[in-house]
């Protein structure tokens, strides 16, 4: 992928994408959640694990969305034909 920092580097987002899967990215931000409640990390570090938890955060809410608008409710007709329909939240 091609972007304004340079020849074939790819955002953080599509680095996740292609690296992780969503049990993946949760239990590695929950890891950085824990490691940043225990104020044990240098600053820089603490930052960095910040900025990563930011955009592992942000990939798994698109997951989450992506999979929301694919479930579908299934409902047999009295005639018992199976029908799907879109589930209303």
């Amino acid at each position: 992928m091609l972007n304004s920092r340079g020849k074939g580097e790819q955002s953080m987002s599509d680095k996740i994408q292609e690296e992780l899967s969503f049990e993946q990215a949760m239990a590695e931000l929950e890891s950085l959640v824990k490691r940043l409640e225990e104020g044990r990390l240098p600053l820089e570090e603490a930052i960095a694990s910040y900025e990563r938890g930011t955009q592992l955060k942000k990939y798994c809410e698109q997951k989450l969305q992506s999979a929301k608008l694919r479930v579908e409710k299934i409902q047999v007709t009295p005639e018992g034909i199976f029908k799907a329909e879109p589930l209303v939240a």
